[in-house]
């Protein structure tokens, strides 16, 4: 997008419709929680206009997440089950290692040499089954200054919204509405902060809340659909993310992992009350966008000065890879 005597000019290329010529953004996305896949558990999930499974071998270990129909005749795998370190097929017995390789058939005919699920990139992390669409990451899965085991954490998947991911981050890097909808009280100016790189955008906030709370911290957007933000509240530590998953064309389904850090000798009902005020501050926020962003007819036309970083951010959307190599093998 090009800048027309300081202010962006009208947006000369349309955005990229996750999905659209089967592709979509290279990206993490959160498939579901670690607690929903115990071991010997089989899960279907819809993700990138088709469906993948995840699952744990007998004995627990890493999450694995194949494609999710069997490449004998086309059996939904998510109705299978798990025998040993293998996803088995319910309905012909044929089963698959970890790494989506055929292994053997149910009736003990050899197995077709080409016989194989697309495996995705797999890391859990933060409570998180995240699989990457690609064959190898591009980037990885960020991580936070503090060990678990010294945080208290909490997590929720919310009900799915039509709206694409890419679409609800334009809303982060839209830096106007904070003094607008969110009405924040800036000490100054976002803008002058932002930064780009191949994979992330991001800038740092340091403001106000409406009901006068101080709000420090740093926010990024990882891909297309992951908010990440780490900060202080009132001076205290506290970490938001807020992932995407894509279950098809115009979807998208969000998960929330937020927690801080647990001060030495801290009654545990104090962590839990500090987290109730960091979860309400946000979800006031996250409130404010919502009635917005599942009725928007997202059509940048007459762009200002004061759009500059959401014109960055477009610019970014457009340039941004997108691939879907598991396409042949998700429908």
């Amino acid at each position: 997008m090009t800048v027309l005597n300081g202010s962006p000019s009208l947006p000369a290329e349309s955005l990229p419709a996750e999905g659209a010529d089967g592709l979509y953004s290279q990206s993490w996305f959160p498939l579901c929680l670690s607690g929903d896949v115990p071991a010997g558990a089989v899960l279907g999930v819809e993700f990138l206009g088709g469906k993948a499974v995840v699952f744990r071998g007998r004995e627990g270990g890493p999450a694995r997440v194949l494609s999710g129909y069997c490449v004998h005749v086309g059996a939904d795998l998510s109705v299978g089950g798990v025998v040993g370190e293998r996803l088995r097929c319910r309905f012909h017995g044929w089963q698959y290692d970890g790494g989506g390789v055929c292994a053997a058939t149910g009736i003990g005919d050899p197995v077709p040499p080409r016989a194989r699920l697309f495996r995705f990139p797999v890391v859990e992390r933060h409570g998180v089954v995240w699989a990457f669409n690609g064959e190898e990451p591009l980037f990885g899965v960020p991580g936070l200054p503090f060990r678990e085991d010294e945080l208290t954490v909490r997590r929720a998947v919310l009900p799915e919204m039509p709206v694409e991911p890419w679409l609800v981050q334009a809303h982060t890097m839209d830096l106007q509405h904070l003094c607008l909808p969110h009405e924040f009280v800036l000490d100054e100016d976002p803008n002058d902060s932002v930064r780009i790189d191949a994979h992330s955008v991001g800038f740092d906030l340091r403001a106000r809340m409406r009901d006068g709370e101080r709000f420090d911290v740093r926010v990024d957007i990882h891909g297309t659909n992951i908010f990440w933000q780490t900060g202080t509240l009132d001076g205290r530590w506290f970490f938001w993310i807020a992932p995407l998953n894509i279950p098809g064309p115009g979807r998208s389904r969000a998960v929330f992992v937020y927690g801080a850090r647990r001060e030495d000798g801290e009654d545990p009902k104090a962590t839990e009350a500090f987290l109730d005020r960091a979860r309400t501050a946000m979800m006031n926020l996250f409130d404010d966008d919502t009635p917005v962003l599942g009725t928007i007819r997202f059509r940048p036309g007459h762009l200002t000065h004061g759009d500059r970083t959401l014109a960055r951010y477009l610019d970014y959307v457009r340039a941004y890879p997108r691939a879907n190599p598991a396409r042949d093998h998700l429908t």
